[in-house]
């Protein structure tokens, strides 16, 4: 659960983080909602990234004691 919980929060802080700074550059340049829109695109480009990778070490931990080919343990 706790695993669930992080990835969540990694990918939602993602996209508020990119949120945030497209809505400070609309502000900023005096546009209406356009960095707005591609930021949070790049925020949920970048959030899955991240998660892809998480998810990715998670598994690597949990399968390094395993040999890939056959499950026999390895003996390195």
């Amino acid at each position: 659960m706790q695993i669930i919980m992080q990835l969540g929060l990694t990918m939602a802080g993602c996209i508020i983080f990119c949120f945030i700074a497209g809505q400070a550059i609309d502000r900023w340049i005096g546009t209406k909602g356009i960095f707005i829109t591609i930021f949070i695109i790049f925020g949920v480009i970048g959030g899955g990234v991240v998660v892809y990778r998480q998810i990715f070490e998670i598994i690597g931990e949990t399968g390094s004691s395993e040999d890939s080919n056959n499950g026999t343990p390895k003996t390195d």
